[in-house]
């Protein structure tokens, strides 16, 4: 399989990583009504296609590890179970990050759900993973949360929505953001026990678990949405062509950030790739200012904390890049 050869390779991988789960949601703002819940599959089709690619080229060519198969068939069984179960518990929080977004907004949603994420997924993938600076790791971890309560207050502040904030919002961002960051652990064991499942082994299966739990957990909020009209699974295949190629493109955008973070975290470590990873709200933002305009107009302090966020963005992942070193 393919590895990277030094730490700068493995950087740009979770640099690149970030890029890709921050851009993913541009393919849905290019569907016309289609919802969310009906985006999903696709989209999930998406991220399968995209790991098991991974998994039969990089993945089963190179002089390092197993190829993918000899590693299915090699790795013990638990493993193989755990990736599984990081994928199936991604998928919930990932559908609880959105039905949150839409219930409290941004601004809300971020720093709940995104900021609980990072601290415990870095916190509890170290614990299993040892590997980097452990100071280095929690300063760099404090820039982040201040980055995504950054990015919170620049939304905040983007437009007077009037709104207020319910409990029901509030509860489905915890939920997610401890989902969310409750699946690196998962992965972090299953590439370091016993005969460990290499980085593309776990895209893989992570992918496969993803897959099979949203014939439970996306069916269930098809017939019962926590925000929005129930659609139906009649409603799929009437659906415009355009709009499905968009939802696998979707999938395939994020399947790349998640093959690219992995195979980093194979060199530095869960740790350190899980939380350059998260940049992705950075990224995410720069597409809202660039290409989709939702800042043109905007008041001065939702700029400026913007420029806050980028800041400490970049000396967030500056830090968490020594950690490796130190």
């Amino acid at each position: 399989m393919y590895s990277p050869g030094s730490f700068s390779v493995a950087l740009t991988l979770t640099i690149l990583s970030a890029v890709f789960w921050g851009s993913w949601a541009n393919t849905y703002k290019g569907t016309k009504k289609y919802p969310f819940a009906l985006f999903y599959w696709d989209y999930i089709v998406g991220v399968v296609i995209c790991s098991f690619v991974f998994a039969f080229t990089l993945g089963s060519t190179g002089g390092t590890g197993d190829a993918f198969l000899i590693n299915l068939r090699l790795s013990d069984l638990s493993n193989i179970f755990l990736a599984l179960i990081a994928g199936f518990i991604f998928n919930i929080a990932n559908l609880l990050l959105v039905a949150g977004i839409d219930i409290a907004g941004l601004a809300i949603a971020f720093p709940i759900a995104i900021g609980i994420a990072v601290v415990e997924g870095v916190v509890l993938s170290y614990i299993l993973q040892p590997k980097g600076n452990i100071a280095y790791l929690c300063i760099g971890l404090l820039l982040a949360v201040a980055a995504i309560l950054s990015d919170a207050g620049a939304y905040k502040n983007l437009r007077d929505t009037g709104g207020t904030t319910t409990r029901k919002g509030i509860v489905v961002n915890v939920i997610s953001g401890i989902l969310m960051g409750g699946f690196a652990p998962f992965e972090a064991r299953s590439l370091t026990a016993g005969h460990p499942l290499t980085p593309y082994s776990v895209a893989a299966l992570f992918s496969l678990g993803a897959f099979i739990c949203c014939f439970g957990i996306n069916v269930y909020f098809m017939r019962r949405p926590l925000v929005g009209p129930r659609v139906s699974v009649g409603e799929y295949w009437t659906a415009r062509s355009n709009d499905h190629v968009l939802g696998i493109l979707g999938g395939i955008i994020w399947g790349l950030g998640g093959c690219f973070n992995l195979i980093a975290a194979g060199f530095v470590g869960v740790p350190i790739s899980y939380a350059i990873g998260q940049s992705a709200p950075m990224v995410a933002a720069l597409w809202g200012v660039l290409v989709w305009r939702e800042f043109a107009g905007a008041r001065t302090k939702a700029r400026i904390f913007l420029m806050l966020m980028f800041l400490l963005y970049i000396g967030a992942v500056s830090v968490i890049a020594l950690a490796y070193n130190s």
